[in-house]
């Protein structure tokens, strides 16, 4: 608990330096859940109830009255509408920006869900094996989240002047609209397509699909959907592999271009801070869009952290260890009776 504390006072100090309009009860609230996140490393809310250092008078209907007091008062910084993630991120997001920037090559930004139980678009900076989360939009939807402008727009804002960017976007987000936005923005892209995309190469009209299956593996100036967006196709279909790249490129394409797109491959090993060796986003029972906004955040300034103070936040695998990590006392992942998430889960 002491060390928590001590985390907690650290990151605490941070913020103030970072935000300070930020108010301090805000600040010192957050900054006690991020080292809590960090020492419990759980998305369950119960979980992390357990292991924050804050005592609880008061008895709940588990016959846990600390446990279940101190997940009121997580819940309750989670639903705060003054808790804005993009304000909070901005100073952190700047800093990781401008220093891949010094290097002179090209920033990577990768466009992906981190989660397949929640709706969760997230644009993160590759550095090194790992993205770091810049900006996110949760959305209360029953398909996918589709182009976020105001998610890119927010970032845009942030960068580093004459930084260059490049972006990569797996298949739900290789549209029209997006290459559309890259090249207004003269951002470089690699955009993985469908393979049932319409694409027009002057008068003939075809599918992205075809093209791969007729080993066609470049294709300059074309034209994709009925939105005429016109882009470059690098098309690369190894042996061993179910399905071809289809790559919509801001350049000409070649072998070497197309293959730029494994900038963005192993996405899973590099979001895995996020997942199941890591904080498990997708174990959480939380349902309201604003609430999961703001765990996220507590979990983005956590591995911002673990990054700055060269701490490890994956679990190792059971093929990695020899006794399978347990933590006694730690309840289901169930939430409480009664508790929102429940009620909207029961609702559903």
């Amino acid at each position: 608990m002491d060390g928590i504390k001590e985390i907690a006072d650290s990151f605490g100090a941070e913020l103030k330096h970072r935000l300070p309009k930020q108010r301090k009860t805000q600040r010192t609230k957050l900054a006690l859940l991020v080292a809590t996140m960090l020492d419990v490393r759980s998305a369950n809310l119960m979980e992390l109830a357990a292991g924050l250092p804050r005592e609880a008078d008061r008895t709940g209907p588990l016959g846990n009255a600390k446990r279940y007091m101190r997940y009121q008062w997580i819940t309750r910084l989670l639903g705060n509408p003054l808790v804005i993630s993009d304000e909070i991120m901005e100073p952190f997001s700047r800093e990781v920006l401008e220093r891949a920037a010094a290097g002179g090559q090209p920033i990577v930004l990768i466009l992906s869900k981190v989660s397949d139980r929640h709706q969760v678009l997230m644009l993160a900076l590759r550095c090194g094996e790992r993205a770091l989360p810049l900006a996110w939009r949760v959305e209360e939807t029953g398909g996918a989240i589709g182009f976020e402008k105001a998610l890119l727009d927010a970032v845009v804002s942030w960068l580093p002047e004459q930084a260059t960017v490049r972006l990569m976007g797996d298949r739900f987000y290789g549209t029209a609209d997006l290459i559309g936005w890259c090249q207004e923005c003269e951002w470089d892209y690699r955009l993985r397509l469908k393979g049932n995309l319409v694409m027009f190469d002057g008068a003939d009209k075809t599918t992205t699909g075809k093209c791969a299956r007729d080993r066609v593996y470049s294709l300059e100036n074309v034209d994709l959907t009925g939105r005429r967006a016109r882009t470059h196709i690098g098309i690369i279909h190894d042996p061993g592999h179910a399905e071809p790249w289809i790559i919509a490129m801001s350049e000409k394409p070649s072998y070497l271009r197309t293959l730029e797109y494994a900038d963005r491959w192993g996405i899973e090993p590099m979001f895995s801070d996020f997942k199941s060796r890591g904080f498990g986003i997708e174990d959480t029972q939380l349902r309201y869009a604003d609430r999961l906004d703001k765990l996220i955040l507590v979990m983005s300034l956590a591995l911002y952290v673990a990054v700055s103070t060269g701490q490890a936040v994956h679990h190792p695998t059971p093929s990695e260890k020899k006794v399978p990590r347990t933590s006694p006392g730690k309840s289901p992942e169930a939430e409480p009776p009664g508790s929102p998430e429940e009620s909207a889960a029961s609702s559903s």
